[in-house]
């Protein structure tokens, strides 16, 4: 093994390898392509014509493979996160709940808290469902489950 097809291979998987940390799968298609040269490299040829296949390959894999690929990474469900992923989680009141505030345990958590409503009071031990987030407060609502 020639010096040539080294570097091609060790350019290729660092491309590849390096890709992790993007994730826009631009270094995939270029690692792509200097594998390809690799391939080249190793059956003989000189190194421009290695240099050529890596360009031609690494463009025709950006243009060809990545769009779909993308997209098809892109259109998996999306998962709620961070706040988003409580709303309309279930809550049990900890300390009695008014306007003025409360506590409630939101899955093993303990939040402060307020009725979606002013005029609701809720008592511990009263399951509820979380309306909104609103900074660090959980707006709570009345369990529409009919659990309490």
């Amino acid at each position: 093994m020639d010096w040539t097809t080294l570097f091609w291979i060790v350019a290729g998987l660092a491309l590849i390898g390096l890709e992790v940390l993007g994730g826009e799968f631009v270094l995939l298609m270029l690692g792509g392509g200097a594998l390809a040269a690799a391939g080249t490299s190793a059956a003989g040829a000189d190194t421009w014509v290695s240099a050529v296949v890596f360009a031609v390959v690494s463009i025709s894999l950006l243009l060809l493979v990545r769009p779909p690929l993308k997209r098809h990474f892109l259109s998996g469900p999306m998962h709620a996160m961070n706040t988003d992923a409580l709303l309309g989680a279930r809550a049990e009141v900890v300390e009695q709940v008014t306007e003025d505030g409360g506590l409630v345990r939101i899955g093993g958590d303990i939040w402060t808290a307020r009725p979606a409503r002013p005029d609701m009071t809720f008592e511990p031990g009263e399951k509820l469902v979380v309306d909104r987030i609103d900074g660090a407060v959980a707006v709570v609502d009345s369990d529409n489950f009919g659990e309490n």
